[in-house]
């Protein structure tokens, strides 16, 4: 078990351990393949969406906003239908209406007692905007891939949040969702790590690349993270 005690900053991964973009996939996809005919279950169409975000993410870099465009039509690509001009849009402007998992606002207000805390999302400035009116706190920094020109797990945006952060490597935790955008980079720069293994019909993986990485500390959610450091500090 880590020392929390030793951290001064929380980094935070947001879609999928923060926010329920899982509900909002599927919320924006699903309604275009059933307009188009096709049939996938909810697991097949989550690990398709891990693919294809992975590869839109590849350089040279495009805006989230594209690459959520990019993984409308590869799944038109997959699947065999052409997806309407509307139809690509639909998943990026799906993205103001994604909601929190409902232990996240109580999880960060009191994780914000002791720490301050950070983002460091696969997202551009103006999405996040929409997600951070919900998240309930005012992070102390916020450093997107828009800022970075570079997706995680590159390390280039892990360096930049450092530069902004000014925090040192042995007092930084960076908790996430993804063991392929999250665990696998901080843990290479030498940060430690939480992992928010969440419920989905993809245990274990969710909608992102699978991968193989070590946590410092695995919890079902985010709430579980704020007790277990709540009873670690009694």
């Amino acid at each position: 078990m880590l020392d929390f005690s030793r951290f001064e900053l929380l980094s935070f991964d947001c879609y999928g351990t923060l926010i329920d973009w899982e509900s909002g996939i599927f919320s924006a996809l699903r309604p275009i393949l059933a307009a188009h005919g096709k049939t996938i279950d909810d697991a097949r169409l989550l690990e398709l969406y891990g693919e294809l975000e992975a590869e839109a993410e590849q350089p040279p870099f495009r805006p989230y906003r594209e690459v959520l465009q990019a993984v409308a039509r590869g799944f038109g690509e997959r699947l065999g239908f052409a997806p309407t001009a509307d139809e690509i849009q639909t998943l990026p402007q799906s993205l103001a209406r994604w909601e929190p998992f409902p232990d996240t606002v109580d999880g960060l207000r009191e994780l914000k007692k002791n720490y301050r805390l950070a983002i460091i999302s696969n997202i551009d400035d103006d999405l996040f905007a929409h997600s951070a009116a919900k998240l309930g706190v005012a992070f102390d920094h916020v450093i997107t891939a828009g800022q970075a020109q570079a997706y995680k797990p590159s390390l280039a945006i892990f360096k930049l949040a450092e530069e902004r952060m000014g925090v040192a490597r042995e007092r930084w935790l960076h908790v996430g969702q993804s063991v392929y955008h999250d665990v696998v980079p901080a843990k290479w720069l030498g940060i430690a790590t939480v992992w928010v293994n969440r419920l989905s019909p993809r245990a274990g993986v969710g909608a992102v690349k699978a991968a193989a990485g070590k946590p410092d500390v695995e919890v079902p959610t985010l709430g579980a993270l704020a007790g277990l450091i709540s009873r670690d500090k009694d």
